[in-house]
């Protein structure tokens, strides 16, 4: 069964953009959007499982140059 989840994404001054376009290039993440306020960057993401997910934070977001924090709510239904 498919996992979904939100991340809510903490990025470094002037780089919310940057880091935006990257993440639309990451397989999964269906939607990601820079928001006023904390979070800057609200993701969704639908994967194949919470590995998949796992792999995905830590070595592709987490890769991403501006990215400083990640916070990760997986979608209880």
């Amino acid at each position: 069964m498919a996992t979904r989840a939100y991340i809510l994404i903490k990025v470094k001054t002037g780089k919310t953009k940057d880091v935006v376009a990257a993440l639309k290039r990451i397989a999964g993440i269906e939607q990601a959007h820079p928001c006023f306020g904390r979070p800057d960057i609200f993701v969704f993401i639908n994967v194949q499982d919470e590995r998949s997910l796992s792999d995905v934070v830590i070595s592709k977001i987490h890769a991403i140059d501006g990215v400083e924090e990640t916070d990760t709510h997986i979608v209880a239904e």
